[in-house]
């Protein structure tokens, strides 16, 4: 790098004209920003917070079990080892549909649709979600009631239940079916 007095004074009074007036800097200390703070999991201590008071209180999730509202379909033929397997939700759900939300005509036709891609593509477990009928106009499951009544006249169906709490509980179903002979 070259020192001030190698430049040319005409470059020195053009750089000068360049940047305009100066002032000089009164103060050359850095400001710092506070830190950010850490994370912190607001809705996980809510959650075990709730669960401490609604142990103490002695609340049940099983006082809103909807009882009697499982849906339950199996076909002569089907070994009640693998209905177990399917109602305790152990074999591989391989296609979803979600149902719910939709008018009767509309579920209908998206059912047919989902079934026949199902089987053409040789999925033998899925899973339905129907809901629970919270949202329709006369606050009881409409899809679902139809859903069983739907299942239950295809033939390419072997067996449905309702699914675990986890993966939609009594608003939705575990359906098993048939093998499609024409894929190996």
């Amino acid at each position: 790098m070259s020192d001030t007095n190698d430049l040319d004074k005409d470059e020195i009074s053009l750089f000068r004209q360049s940047i305009g007036t100066v002032r000089p800097i009164r103060q050359n200390s850095v400001i710092t920003l506070p830190e950010k703070p850490k994370p912190w999991p607001a809705q996980r201590v809510a959650d075990e917070r709730q669960t401490l008071e609604d142990m103490a209180t002695g609340f049940s999730d099983n006082e809103y079990l909807e009882t009697g509202e499982e849906l339950a379909f199996r076909r002569d033929g089907v070994q009640s080892r693998l209905f177990q397997k399917l109602k305790r939700g152990q074999l591989k759900i391989e296609k979803v549909l979600d149902l719910h939300g939709m008018t009767i005509a509309l579920a209908k036709a998206e059912l047919s649709q989902f079934l026949a891609e199902a089987r053409a593509t040789n999925r033998r477990c899925i899973r339905i979600i129907h809901g629970k009928g919270k949202g329709s106009k006369q606050g009881i499951p409409v899809l679902k009631r139809k859903l069983n009544h739907w299942l239950q006249q295809r033939d390419d169906i072997l067996a449905f239940c309702s699914a675990r709490a986890i993966d939609g509980g009594t608003g939705a179903v575990y359906v098993l079916i048939r093998k499609n002979k024409g894929i190996n």
